[in-house]
């Protein structure tokens, strides 16, 4: 098993941030300081992290969070703001698969499963999300929607076609398979239409449902697999996202 998956399925971090640390010089293989990511190594191979050995891999835990707004997705934050995190009390350590913006709230999953995460959010896995738009000038123009369910060019190049329903005047859904950053925003915006509100509603197969803001709950053995089996049989990308 490559290096950097090794440390992500033991929980050390996310597939990125095993990869960091490895950069960093903070991994060591038998001793010796490793920097290939890509490195094969066997399962109770000598790894240590920051002088800490890497553990046996944990059992796998995976989260549902309403994430509120105001909240960071992130694991940590050095000013002291309050994080997704913050939310799950657990003695394993959890970080979001992908992320939401501060302003923005809904489904986010937690989880422990480094690999699974990288899996989840990867855009070549083409993981469905699903979120429900407010607008800040309606009424809402039949034409903008159709433009973006042909996809629309933004300054980092044009967006894949999505899936859009309107509701009414001024809210609509939106169904990407992408994860840029700010995406159904600067989308929307590109449209004529500023986002008022943004919240995610759903993760592949997952709904977000009458989960209360700030909340959480484990997810069923049923929606895990549901989950692993978007990407089951897939081959593992190895270039960068």
């Amino acid at each position: 098993m490559r290096l950097a998956k090794y440390l992500a399925e033991r929980g050390v971090s996310s597939r990125r941030g095993a990869e960091r640390l490895i950069a960093e010089g903070r991994v060591r293989l038998a001793g010796a300081v490793v920097r290939d990511p890509a490195l094969e190594v066997s399962d109770g191979a000598p790894v240590t992290v920051d002088g800490r050995p890497v553990g046996r891999r944990p059992p796998r835990l995976l989260y549902m969070v309403n994430k509120p707004i105001g909240v960071l997705s992130t694991a940590a934050d050095p000013f002291g703001r309050p994080t997704v995190v913050d939310l799950v009390p657990s003695p394993h350590r959890l970080y979001p698969v992908g992320r939401l913006d501060m302003d923005s709230s809904g489904l986010l999953l937690l989880t422990n499963d480094g690999e699974l995460a990288y899996r989840l959010t990867h855009p070549s896995f083409a993981v469905p999300r699903r979120y429900l738009v407010e607008v800040a000038n309606p009424p809402l123009r039949e034409a903008a929607l159709a433009r973006l369910r042909r996809g629309v060019l933004l300054e980092d190049g044009p967006t894949a076609p999505a899936k859009v329903r309107r509701l009414d005047e001024k809210r609509f859904e939106i169904e990407l398979r992408e994860g840029r950053n700010r995406q159904v925003r600067r989308m929307s915006a590109a449209v004529g239409h500023p986002v008022r509100s943004l919240k995610r509603v759903a993760f592949g197969p997952l709904r977000l449902g009458r989960l209360a803001p700030g909340r959480y709950r484990a997810l069923s053995p049923g929606e895990v697999a549901a989950l692993l089996a978007l990407t089951a049989g897939k081959k593992r990308p190895t270039g960068g996202r």
